[in-house]
């Protein structure tokens, strides 16, 4: 095996492969990264048993140079593997100038101008059978689905002894996705328009958050990312790159019946300055303590701390609709939402103290909590727009 390849391309190709490999790995050969060199193709590829990432790039067969007698009529694959955390490293740190890759026995080549790097090779046949992408379910504007994923991935739990809350929950109905997820404490859904396969498809899936969120963010600078469903898999492809993620098999919780569907008092206010005010009041709170909001005629004010270890305030003025109200929460949990809510401005629609609010998206041309008429009205039906982030409140000291 001999080739020359763009350093850039080659440094893109293993970054992205080396992304999802187990810090970990319980066998050696699982961190290793596999060239696969097929005519002027080269496939970098990572596999742990629950993730799978495949990128090609083309590349410059340097074979035929050594062997006058060869043809690309035919090509040959050659394999080779190594170290994926040594060669992401070393393909990071070329200078920009042409690589070329050459295979001595037990040992690989790497000279890119004057740098020059030796690795050893790792038995390339102790190495796992890489998944086939599952038939393709659909397709869905990859930057909408990378937006999807984040803001819904945020709320997914991080215990992995409760696997149920690890993952995002993708539901597909018809022509209509709807992603959700939560860790008890607040829950995030989203709905994104996508084009199926199948116009009457019906199925929901559980995929890890932590690798799926990975997944969507480096796909997303593509147009669009086919999704592929089978065998306990989904599968995402884009231009020259394609992962496969093995699915949770679980029950998620049935988180509909948690959303509000009335509420009695809404609060809109602008995201910076509401996320920029939490920032500030928080610096009194410690892990026994949240930041209180406290919603009345026209303003919103954020306390936290006490007269023991200091204490804050601070005074919004809002579009406020509605009874007033005295509610507690995680600030950490408010700040998470806002910076994935991706709007100028949020509404907070609240039901009573003890019970989940709701933060939304209040799109640019729509002005406040207030009816078309003017007039302000409690208990009516909360919007349903494609985003919601739930959160819970924290009891208030008795």
């Amino acid at each position: 095996m001999k080739f020359r390849v763009a350093r850039d391309d080659l440094a893109d190709a293993v970054a992205w492969v080396a992304k999802s490999l187990p810090s970990r790995p319980p066998v050696p050969v699982l961190g290793g990264i596999l060239l696969d060199v097929v005519g002027s193709t080269l496939t970098v590829s990572g596999f742990d048993y629950e993730v799978s990432t495949r990128a090609s790039v083309s590349v410059d067969s340097l074979s035929g140079l050594d062997d006058p007698d060869s043809s690309d009529d035919d090509p040959v694959a050659e394999r080779v593997l190594v170290s994926g955390r040594l060669l992401a490293e070393i393909t990071r740190a070329l200078p920009s100038k042409p690589v070329d890759v050459a295979v001595d026995g037990a040992r690989v080549s790497i000279v890119g101008g004057s740098a020059r790097f030796t690795l050893p090779t790792m038995p390339v046949e102790d190495y796992p059978p890489l998944p086939d992408l599952p038939e393709t379910s659909g397709t869905v504007d990859a930057s909408a689905f990378a937006e999807a994923v984040a803001q819904t991935a945020i709320a997914a739990g991080r215990d992995d002894t409760l696997p149920m809350l690890t993952g995002v929950r993708v539901e597909i109905e018809g022509d209509r996705l709807t992603l959700a997820a939560t860790d008890r404490f607040r829950l995030a859904v989203r709905e994104l328009d996508w084009k199926p396969e199948q116009a009457d498809v019906s199925t929901a899936v559980l995929v890890p958050a932590r690798t799926l969120a990975d997944a969507a963010k480096t796909l997303g600078g593509a147009s669009e990312v086919t999704v592929a469903l089978g065998d306990g898999l989904l599968g995402l492809k884009a231009g020259s790159r394609r992962t496969t993620v093995r699915l949770l098999d679980v029950e998620f919780v049935k988180y509909r019946s948690l959303l509000p569907t009335s509420h009695t008092t809404t609060v809109d206010v602008p995201v910076a300055a509401l996320g920029d005010s939490i920032k500030r009041v928080a610096l009194v709170t410690d892990r026994g303590h949240h930041l209180r909001m406290q919603v009345s005629d026209g303003s919103l004010t954020l306390t936290a701390g006490g007269d023991d270890e200091g204490r804050a305030e601070e005074t919004l003025p809002v579009e406020a609709d509605g009874a007033e109200l005295l509610i507690a929460f995680n600030p950490a949990y408010l700040l998470d939402g806002l910076g994935v809510v991706h709007a100028p401005t949020v509404r907070l629609a609240f039901t009573t103290p003890s019970r989940p609010a709701l933060m939304l998206p209040v799109p640019a041309d729509n002005g406040g909590a207030a009816d078309a008429d003017g007039s302000a009205a409690a208990e009516q039906e909360a919007p349903a727009p494609d985003y919601r982030y739930l959160v819970m409140p924290a009891r208030l000291p008795g």
